[in-house]
């Protein structure tokens, strides 16, 4: 049977808007833009070249180029090659930042910049519990730097691109997205990371994490990898809690951090954190806080949980005075509480259990 030729014809369905536009067809723009303040960083010990001592070369560079040319600088200068990483220059006076394991506990700092030049560095202040690290280097004329992002704005699904020293192969970029927000891998209480799918290999760490508009919103800082090197799984800290900790590094070379002195664990099936050892003569403890108590309000600032009840502690400045609001068996309470410093070899952050201990 034909068709009459007045047949009304199928409504005609606009095109569909892509849901993703303005992918970058190239990142050389950005890279050309902040490239130039990445920085490589090799750390160093001196030890006495008469003592017969063996040069020793940690895995992250063993197997690589860097190994060859330090172990034949080291050897030279009499030193002993720990290791080494990425950082990033914040101030055009030379302040740079990178993580605390990488340039922890050395005694020479050697920074090398996008042009080739090499200078020495020395710590301004780190902390170890978010891995944060502050140099700095000197310089007589103004060296490029970069800008923070916020990355409170980041959304799952963003372009990112990492830049860093991967292997000790010197400045080297990879592109990717952010695949996951809020990511906790149990390094520390802290833990908040971005994870991106972006490669980041050993000799990344340290560097920076950059949006699409050439602002830092995380550092590279450790990788999940049975191989050694990426599998597409990279984590960073975002710039949310960078920032003001590097801040107050910069003012004062370390970070004074609340401390309640007691033990938590989540409450099953509920808000709140709850309190399984008390410090004998600290701060919960003169607070009158109970084993048992269930704490859900720090200030006015509801506890969902152990582990945000830890960071809100810590980032509470030493001796001021808040109210805890806690579930005692069945009816709530209101305590005072004058928060103490944290002590510096109170570095717990959790057991085999899954407590964590507190702030």
């Amino acid at each position: 049977m034909l068709a009459r030729a007045d047949t009304a014809r199928a409504t005609e369905l606009p095109a569909p808007t892509p849901l993703v536009q303005g992918l970058p067809m190239t990142f050389a723009p950005l890279v050309k833009k902040v490239v130039p303040a990445v920085v490589n960083i090799a750390v160093t010990r001196e030890v006495d070249p008469s003592s017969g001592k063996r040069i020793h070369v940690l895995p992250d560079v063993k197997g690589t180029p860097l190994e060859r040319r330090f172990r034949e600088r080291l050897r030279k200068h009499g030193e002993d090659m720990l290791g080494a990483g990425s950082g990033f220059i914040i101030d055009p006076s030379g302040v740079i930042v990178t993580n605390n394991h990488v340039v922890g506990d050395a005694n020479n700092i050697s920074v090398s910049l996008a042009n080739g030049r090499e200078l020495p560095a020395r710590v301004l202040g780190s902390d170890d519990l978010t891995d944060i690290a502050v140099i700095k280097v000197e310089s007589l004329t103004p060296l490029p730097y970069v800008s923070w992002g916020d990355s409170r704005q980041v959304q799952v699904g963003d372009w990112i691109m990492a830049a860093g020293n991967p292997f000790g192969l010197g400045s080297s970029v990879t592109a990717g997205i952010v695949s996951a927000r809020g990511r906790d891998i149990g390094a520390s209480p802290f833990d908040d990371f971005l994870q991106l799918d972006a490669p980041i290999n050993p000799g990344n760490s340290g560097g920076p994490t950059f949006n699409m508009q050439g602002e830092v919103i995380a550092i590279n800082t450790a990788i999940v990898s049975p191989t050694g090197g990426s599998v597409g799984i990279g984590f960073s800290i975002p710039s949310e809690i960078v920032i003001p900790v590097v801040e107050q590094l910069r003012r004062t070379g370390h970070i004074d951090r609340g401390w309640l002195g007691v033990t938590l664990e989540d409450d099953a099936g509920t808000d709140g954190a709850r309190v399984v050892d008390i410090d004998k003569g600290g701060p919960g403890a003169k607070a009158t806080l109970r084993r048992g108590d269930v704490v859900i309000a720090f200030g006015t600032d509801h506890v969902e949980n152990a582990r945000g009840l830890i960071r809100a502690v810590a980032a509470a400045k030493p001796g001021a005075t808040t109210t805890l609001t806690v579930r005692r068996k069945t009816a709530n309470v209101v305590l005072q509480v004058q928060i103490g410093a944290r002590p510096a070899d109170d570095s717990r952050d959790g057991d085999a259990d899954g407590d964590n201990d507190g702030p």
